[in-house]
């Protein structure tokens, strides 16, 4: 029998990570080894003390059922975290939501405030996670171009009115996946103002908040006055606590999306397993220099890779936070062409800037997920195939 999927699902395409990771591990079958820069999963550990809460309670025979919904010690947790880091005050019995990552938040969300036909404002580049949520939702989605001569910043000036008249939410990331720039209070403001106008829920996922480097401070979207009135922010232990296995997050701001929101994912989800709640609780009122020692680990990383390509040619710009650098690529290439060319001739795998979106095209991103070691030696497999000065094009890709 032919099953025919749904049109939601036909609406997918394979994903060009699922793509490069076959080539790749067929490049390891014959013998190849590959260092791969192309994935966002963080290759370091969390904190001893997380790792102890963890073992802790899953030693505890009560802790093994259903949890439903995030427990009043991590909304307080999450609360905690906010005033501390941001001076952000949350009601941790209406202004937060625990999340199976945020992910799963970005995604369904739009199920939940849009309906077929709405139009949902997305960044261009941007993470594949929000296009994919626009399209679980049925929804339409407008870009909104992040071009280096506006510092990757959204223009709301060249957001037609008739689009902005009709568009239901805006998703926003700041440091930013896979361009790592760094949100202004001015381009906040003047978000808050643009929705207030509109009627637009403003969606920021802030999931890289404590990558950030050389003595800057990210800015959370709820900071700005007014923030909370139309919009929410998500954010996740993944990056910051190196938990991106365990799946835990939260999403915070407007009680009443967070309270209709919650409505929609009790219908979805049975809650995450407690013990992992406990060791998010103890990760997000720590009070050690854990946080700020991760970073400089990530600032020697992007220094190592930034300069070593610059000296073999390859001129990229010097990010200011996250786990990724947005590459120029050389001219002469296709960001996919490159990328395959650059497993096939150094074993370093990137991933393509037109994964993210079509203003992605001419880039690649670089993931700092490997060792300082493997990183010189990445530089160096690049400068040896000397694929930087290579105009030749393959069409085999």
């Amino acid at each position: 029998m032919d099953f025919i999927t749904s049109k939601r699902v036909q609406a997918f395409e394979k994903l060009i990570f699922s793509e490069l990771s076959e080539y790749k591990k067929n490049k390891q079958a014959e013998g190849i080894d590959m260092i791969d820069l192309s994935i966002g999963s963080p290759d370091l550990s969390p904190p001893p003390f997380i790792m102890e809460a963890l073992i802790k309670n899953i030693q505890d025979p009560s802790q093994y059922g259903y949890t439903m919904t995030g427990s009043r010690e991590f909304n307080q947790s999450v609360s905690y975290y906010y005033k501390k880091r941001f001076n952000v005050d949350l009601d941790a019995d209406k202004e937060v939501l625990m999340l199976g990552g945020s992910q799963d938040g970005i995604v369904h969300l739009p199920m939940a405030f849009a309906d077929a036909g709405d139009i949902i404002l997305v960044p261009d580049p941007g993470y594949t996670a929000y296009e994919a949520g626009v399209k679980a939702a049925g929804a339409a989605f407008c870009p909104m171009p992040l071009l280096k001569e506006n510092h990757f910043m959204p223009d709301l000036s060249k957001i037609p009115e008739k689009i902005a008249q009709k568009a239901k939410m805006m998703i926003l990331n700041f440091p930013g996946n896979p361009i790592p720039a760094l949100a202004t209070y001015d381009l906040f403001a003047e978000i808050v103002a643009f929705a207030k106008k509109h009627q637009i829920l403003v969606v920021h996922d802030f999931a890289y908040s404590e990558l950030v480097f050389d003595g800057r401070r990210p800015v959370s979207f709820l900071e700005t006055e007014g923030a909370k009135d139309i919009g929410v922010e998500f954010n996740s232990l993944s990056k910051s606590f190196n938990m991106a296995g365990c799946r835990i997050g939260y999403v915070a701001g407007h009680p009443k999306i967070i309270n209709d929101f919650a409505s929609f994912k009790s219908n979805l989800d049975y809650g995450v397993f407690s013990p992992i709640q406990k060791a998010a609780v103890a990760a997000l009122k720590d009070d050690s220099d854990f946080l700020s020692e991760q970073a400089l680990i990530y600032e020697r990383r992007r220094n190592i890779l930034v300069n070593g390509l610059n000296e073999i040619g390859w001129h990229v710009d010097t990010p200011p936070a996250t786990m990724f650098i947005w590459a120029k690529i050389p001219e002469g290439w296709s960001s996919k062409q490159f990328a395959y060319e650059l497993i096939d001739r150094a074993g370093v795998v990137v991933t393509p800037g037109i994964a993210f979106g079509k203003n992605g095209e001419g880039y690649v991103r670089i993931a700092m997920v490997q060792s300082e070691e493997k990183l010189r030696l990445a530089i160096e497999r690049i400068k040896e195939s000397g694929i930087i000065f290579s105009k030749t094009i393959f069409e085999k890709h």
